[in-house]
């Protein structure tokens, strides 16, 4: 794979790709939630996000499709059992539901976007949740205003980071991949959206990493309005 910051750095992408949970979007609140059901373990919440990923690949990768709500209750489940607690699918779904669409945004997160609408940028909220959810998270959270769009991964049926969803997403937006930047604060993320030629930016969150074996995306910063900083530079 060709590093797009070899050839295109400091050139204005078309068009912004945002990932939604924990890169705009606070997990903190939803970690006490979390760690409530599975008997005041907070730091299993961890645990229970990358079963929820893993999942949500295998179930792509079976050719299935269940919501990530749904996925990530059934994970919560699971890591609940492997604790000795039972938690019905009823209450898992209530858990996971309503912590994920009352997160707050990042402290940084408004005055970021804020930079780069003033800059001309056209931004595309870009999230595994489902249409409601996406829907409902961003009400609550107050960012609905600064998106121009809001793709979820509902309608193509396969979640991030298969290539083929990012490829749906560029040509939604009616650009050419290497036009595109995700910006996220998962490696994984990143990862899949430079395989399918997007150019990258990671938000180095604490506790997320960027994947060794990849190539190096174009911007690393420690918070979002430190990359809009940058891109606001770009001509």
């Amino acid at each position: 794979m060709i590093n797009s910051n070899q050839i295109i750095k400091e050139i204005k992408p078309k068009v912004l790709f945002f990932d939604v949970n924990e890169t705009l979007l606070d997990l903190t609140k939803m970690q006490k939630q979390v760690g409530e059901a599975l008997g005041g373990k907070d730091e299993l919440l961890s645990l229970w996000f990358t079963t929820m990923l893993h999942y949500s690949l295998v179930t792509s990768a079976s050719g299935n499709y269940y919501p990530f709500g749904y996925i990530g209750a059934a994970a919560l489940q699971m890591v609940a059992a492997n604790n000795n607690i039972i938690i019905s699918e009823e209450n898992a779904r209530k858990v996971i539901v309503n912590s994920m669409q009352n997160l707050p945004p990042h402290p940084e997160v408004k005055e970021a976007l804020t930079l780069l609408k003033k800059e001309g940028y056209k931004l595309v909220a870009f999230t595994n949740s489902s249409k409601e959810g996406l829907k409902n998270q961003f009400e609550n959270a107050g960012l609905t205003a600064y998106f121009d769009e809001q793709l979820s991964v509902e309608d193509t049926g396969k979640f991030k980071p298969f290539r083929n969803t990012y490829l749906w997403g560029a040509n939604k937006m009616n650009v050419k991949p290497k036009e595109c930047m995700l910006i996220a604060a998962h490696g994984w993320d990143v990862y899949g959206a430079m395989s399918a030629g997007f150019r990258a930016a990671f938000v180095a969150r604490p506790g997320q990493q960027l994947f060794p074996l990849a190539d190096k995306p174009e911007l690393v910063a420690s918070n979002l309005k430190k990359i809009a900083e940058i891109l606001i530079t770009y001509k």
